[in-house]
């Protein structure tokens, strides 16, 4: 779980992002924040798409909790594929 609630702004994404990273295919953290986080998820989708899935778990007014989970690595992603794929691209997928 990543409380963003005490943390100065401008430290809030690059943390959230550091966090995000070291995480492992089917690994998730859970996001608790005082407003809603939609801004953040505009950015993960510039910066991580196809590599994340994001579920809000409470949605305000006073806290959000969303789940993100990474779906995939980078490079995963960028080829199309997904983290749980039974064949990772291989010729069973043709």
């Amino acid at each position: 779980t990543v409380d963003v609630r005490s943390i100065v702004p401008r430290e809030r994404h690059p943390l959230i992002f550091g966090r995000f990273d070291a995480l492992a295919t089917g690994q998730a953290l859970q996001l608790v924040n005082d407003h809603n986080p939609q801004p953040l998820r505009y950015q993960f989708e510039d910066r991580a798409g196809g590599q994340f899935e994001w579920a809000t778990l409470e949605a305000g007014p006073a806290v959000w909790r969303i789940q993100i989970t990474r779906i995939a690595d980078a490079a995963a992603a960028s080829a199309g594929i997904k983290g749980d794929s039974c064949c990772s691209g291989g010729a069973c997928c043709g």
